[in-house]
This record gives C-alpha cells, sequence and structure tokens, in this order.
C-alpha cells in the first residue's frame, strides 16, 4: 500500500470530548451569561443559596442585592420597561417567592418580559410542608405566560432558555423557573445550546393579507377614524411605524397610559389619553368615532367605561399579537392577530393602494376635534390652601428634565398628574403600573431603569402612600451607585382614595389621612428617612423653590435625591369619568358643566 493509498483511507471521526459537568448551581449563572444577562436583582436565602456561591464568581453579571423580594421584582421591571430587555431576578423559596408575586403579576398585566428565578426545598421534601416550603409554580400559574419547575441539574439550562424565550417572544410576559435545591446542587453535563420543546407555543407574528386589506379599506372610508394605541406598540417597538401609518392616513392618534410615549405629544395629531381621566378630545374621539383602529390595545374598562355602550357607532379593527385579546370585550369586525410593528407596515401600503380609489374625508372630523382642543385644554385648578399644586410640580419636572428623561410612577393621583402633565416624545420614557396598579413600584422600578439606561436621567414619581411601602431600596441604590431622583408628590393621604371619598361617598375621608406632611409634626419626616440612607434630601414647600431644587437634583448624580413636595390635599385629578358609567358621560358633562375640565 502506497503512501497516497493510506491517506486516502477515510479515518473516523475524532471523539467529541464529553461535556463538562458542573453543579446545577453553576448551570444557573452560565445559562444567564450566554443568553446575554448582564444585570439581575435578587436577595439569597437557604433554597437558593447554591447559586449565589458561582454568582459571586462571575464577571459577565451583575448581581445587585435588594432590600425586599418585590423591589428585585418591580427593579426587573423597570430594566425590562426602558430598555426592551428582559429583566431578571431571583429569589429564595416560601416567602422570598411568594414576595415576587405581586411583581410578578404586575409583569403580566404589563406585558412586561420578565424572568423569575426561584429557589425551592429538596425534591424529597416536597409536599411535606417543610421549612420554607410554597408551591410557587402553582401560586403564579395564573399571572405568568409559563412556570417551570426543575428537579434535575441536567434540565436547568433548557428551562431557563425556554423561558427566556417564552418570556421575550409573542406577548412579552413573566416566565417563572422553579429550581430544586438538590438540582442546583447536583452536577450535570452542561451542554449549549440546550434542546428545548415548547409544545404549542407558537407565536403568530405575520398576519393575514385579507384581514390588512379589509382594515385598510375601512380606513379609507372612515370619516371619523381613531388610531386607539395601547402598550402593544411599544412592546412592539412599532413607534416609527405608528407615525408612518398616522401622517398617511391623517387619522388622530390617542394612547393610552400604557402607551405614552408611543407618540410624541408634540404632533399635531396626537389628542392625548383617553379613559378615566383622558383629555376631553381622545375620550370623545373614541366615542363619537365610526372607526376605531386598536393597535396593541385591549379596550380596558379605565378606557371604555361602561363597555355595553362605549362607541356605539364605530367599526373596530383590533390588531394584537395575542388572539385572546381579540373580541375579549369588544367584538373586532376586523381581526388581526400578528406583531404590530409589520402589520403597521402592512396597513399603511394597503391604506396607498386603497386610498387612491377611495379618497378619505377626515376634515369635517378634524375641524371638530379641533374645537374640542381649544374648547377643553388640559389644565387644573389653583390651589386656595396656600400649598403647592400638584400638576405644577410634576409639569416642571418634565420640562427641566426634557423628553431623554425616564419618569416611573407610582399607583394614584400623582400617576395620572404624571401622565397628563409630563410631555412625551418617545416610547419608553414612562414607566407605571397600569393594569395591575401596584403602589410600591416607583422607587424600584426607577432603580432598575437607572441600571438599564445609566446615562439617563431616572425620576420616581411617587406618593406619600406608594413612597413608604418600598423606600428601602434607596438603601440599594446609594450602597450600588444608582442615583436616581425621587419627587414625592406629598398630601398627606392616600389621595385618589380619598378622591373618591370626595365625590361619591360625601366627603367622609375615612383612613385616608397619612400625616406625612402637613403642620408641625411629620410621621415618617421624609427628609430624615432620605438622608438616613445615604440620599440628597431637600424639602420644598413654596412655588417659587420648586425649580431651584429640581435643578439642584438634575446636577447631583453621586447619590439619589429625594424631594419632598408638600402639596395640597384637596387637588384633584380632572378631567373624571366616573366607574361604571358610559364615556357619553363627558358629552353630558360638556354639555351641562362649562368648567368639566377642572371642576366636574
Amino acid at each position: 500500500m502506497t503512501a497516497d493509498t493510506v491517506s486516502a483511507v477515510p479515518r473516523p471521526p475524532a471523539p467529541k470530548s464529553p461535556a463538562p459537568e458542573i453543579s446545577g448551581a453553576e448551570a444557573v449563572v452560565r445559562t444567564l451569561e450566554l443568553l446575554g444577562v448582564k444585570d439581575v436583582f435578587g436577595l439569597p436565602g437557604g433554597a437558593i443559596l447554591p447559586v449565589y456561591d458561582p454568582l459571586m464568581d462571575a464577571a459577565e453579571l451583575r448581581h445587585i442585592l435588594v432590600r425586599h423580594e418585590q423591589g428585585a421584582g418591580h427593579a426587573a421591571e423597570g430594566y425590562a420597561s426602558s430598555s426592551g430587555k428582559v429583566g431578571v431576578c431571583i429569589a429564595t423559596s416560601g416567602p422570598g417567592a411568594t414576595n415576587l408575586v405581586t411583581a410578578i403579576a404586575d409583569a403580566y398585566m404589563d406585558s412586561v418580559p420578565l424572568l423569575a428565578i426561584t429557589g425551592q426545598v429538596f425534591s424529597t421534601l416536597m409536599g411535606t410542608d417543610a421549612f420554607q416550603e410554597a408551591d410557587i409554580v402553582g401560586i403564579t400559574m395564573p399571572v405568568t405566560k409559563h412556570s417551570f419547575l426543575v428537579k434535575d441539574a441536567s434540565e436547568i439550562p433548557g428551562a431557563i432558555a425556554a423561558a427566556y424565550e417564552i418570556a421575550s417572544t409573542g406577548r412579552p410576559g413573566p416566565v417563572l423557573v422553579d429550581i430544586t435545591k438538590d438540582a442546583q446542587q447536583a452536577m450535570a453535563p452542561f451542554v449549549w445550546p440546550p434542546k428545548y420543546d415548547l409544545p404549542g407555543y407558537r407565536p403568530v407574528t405575520k398576519a393575514h393579507g385579507k384581514q390588512i386589506q379589509a382594515a385598510a379599506a375601512l380606513l379609507a372610508e372612515a370619516k371619523k377614524p381613531v388610531l386607539y394605541v395601547g402598550g402593544g406598540v411599544i412592546r412592539g417597538r412599532a413607534s416609527a411605524e405608528l407615525l408612518t401609518l398616522a401622517e398617511t392616513t391623517n387619522a388622530p392618534v390617542v394612547t393610552t397610559l400604557m402607551a405614552r410615549g408611543a407618540f410624541p405629544d408634540s404632533h399635531q395629531q396626537h389628542l392625548g389619553m383617553p379613559g378615566m381621566h383622558g383629555t376631553v378630545p381622545a375620550v370623545l374621539a373614541l366615542q363619537e368615532a365610526d372607526l376605531i383602529v386598536s393597535l396593541g390595545a385591549r379596550f380596558d374598562d379605565r378606557v371604555t367605561g361602561k363597555a355595553a355602550l362605549f362607541a356605539p357607532n364605530a367599526k373596530v379593527v383590533h390588531v394584537d399579537i395575542d388572539p385572546a385579546e381579540i373580541s375579549k370585550i369588544r367584538t373586532a369586525d376586523v381581526p388581526i392577530v400578528g406583531d404590530v410593528r409589520d402589520v403597521l407596515v402592512d396597513l399603511e401600503s394597503a391604506f396607498r393602494t386603497a386610498a387612491s380609489t377611495t379618497t378619505p374625508d377626515t376634515e369635517e372630523w378634524w375641524s371638530y376635534l379641533d374645537g374640542l382642543r381649544t374648547e377643553f385644554p388640559l389644565g387644573y385648578a389653583p390651589t386656595t390652601d396656600g400649598l403647592l399644586a400638584p400638576q405644577y410640580v410634576i409639569q416642571r419636572i418634565g420640562e427641566l428634565t426634557g423628553p431623554e428623561g425616564i419618569y416611573a410612577a407610582g399607583v394614584g393621583q400623582h400617576q395620572m398628574w404624571a401622565a397628563q402633565f409630563i410631555k412625551y416624545e418617545r416610547p419608553n420614557a414612562w414607566l407605571n403600573s397600569g393594569g395591575a396598579g401596584t403602589m410600591g413600584y416607583s422607587v424600584p422600578a426607577a432603580m432598575g431603569a437607572k441600571v438599564a439606561e445609566p446615562d439617563r436621567v431616572v425620576w420616581a414619581i411617587d406618593g406619600d402612600g406608594c413612597f413608604q411601602m418600598t423606600n428601602q431600596e434607596l438603601a440599594t441604590c446609594t450602597i450600588n451607585n444608582i442615583p436616581i431622583k425621587v419627587a414625592i408628590i406629598n398630601n398627606s393621604s392616600l389621595g385618589m382614595v380619598r378622591q373618591w371619598q370626595t365625590l361619591f361617598y360625601d366627603g367622609r375621608h375615612s383612613n385616608t389621612d397619612l400625616n406625612t406632611g402637613h403642620g408641625t409634626v411629620r410621621i415618617p419626616d421624609f427628609v430624615k428617612l432620605a438622608e438616613a440612607y445615604g440620599c440628597l434630601a431637600i424639602r420644598v414647600e413654596k412655588e417659587e423653590e420648586v425649580d431651584a431644587a429640581i435643578q439642584l437634583a438634575l446636577e447631583t448624580n453621586d447619590r439619589p435625591v429625594v424631594i419632598d413636595f408638600v402639596v395640597s390635599a384637596d387637588s384633584m385629578v380632572w378631567p373624571m369619568v366616573p366607574q361604571g358609567v358610559s364615556n357619553s358621560y363627558v358629552q353630558y358633562a360638556r354639555e351641562h358643566a362649562p368648567a368639566f375640565d377642572e371642576e366636574d
């Protein structure tokens, strides 16, 4: 046999080197790193302790130790909502895991991509009421896209990778991965990329062409169209495509509480926010429309009022990536399931074709809406008790900070004022708890946003009630050099509840006075509290002090800043459509109360 012959003989493939064996805990950390995760928020405990050992040596993964697991969840939400990335939080079993539930439910309601990793007791102890045992998979099942229970170390990479994919694709949302302690401690080969199967999970992204054409035809024929924009446009990163469609169709645009910033407030076609505390033009535009094109919105009760009486003369085109939302509340004449960004591109093209044969006639509609804008500009009444007007404070925060800032609000009156009086020009600038209405969201969400977007100014606009639920995360901010700005809109009460008591309970203010801001006794004194956390703390009680305090906050970047704005408890959120009535109430109020925008 010659040398040439020898070289021609096929050789068997070299044996593959076996996958390295590592612990399940190391697999958690390695998987997160390989998925591109850079930051996680968490708090250790016994059942998750194995993960925290390799986490200490993870060069590519920054762990931020929070002071409460709820703070970890909201911080991960703020991280995700400001950046579009998946937010990650970690907790131990039992109460550690249950403390995440509020944030998980919050993320589920607002379609926030969230990955929650929890430790679980040894698999041999499950079901025995072991120390710090809780069935967190069962508890979170109604408020997650999916929940995994992992008992085998070899399954950890696949479970986390699958969870990451589910959280970030289709309609975003939270996914839980619960890992037993023995799975974390056991050794198993680490194979990357892992193989996993998601039977039945096939998000539809491409809409049906005939549905697009039908929607375009309705848009071309409509005399009173409205683009009803929901948070799905922001989650779907479709703001540029929305702007193109709006300008092509010349249709008015309303942006829900979750969609503030999806369409520039400064744009002439924007009518404002619809709903219970929406602008009069936005509310009446929806109510009197002959066509509503719903884009990533879900017709929730805060927008529709009494759903059976909502927009009685309107046909509905409903675009959503989640088929379960289509016709859930309002039957759609043209249902479109698909990715909103792709749908907007296709719809704009189809509209151009349809409009070439049918010229849209919206001149009379715009004349009416412009008249409403002139007649009912958004405003507020001056205070009569000598205290600050909260609307003025929030407006100045927005004006002095500008549209490149990020604003995270708590829940209540200050949330609505921040939605109304700050001008939003870009998506992901406005963070709030819209669906769940979670008090305590603001400070940790702002913290998470600042971690994700360190070069932006981040404000937590909070109420004195909300602030007392999660202010301990200021310690996290100080220690980890996360210099957020906190504006406490301190009306010394649970303001929105007090407003309802004033309007609907004969002014009987039962258990809504918090004693935090008025008079000589302040419990707690927010300035002293903030200073104890290592923050720069300021109290503002006069209008002439407002700008200087905000400017000082903007100039201070070596530590968090807390400003206690002492505002009037009698200030109300206007306009207001009472719960459970038709949005036609706005038309009635317009005809019977000239000062509706301020006092009715």
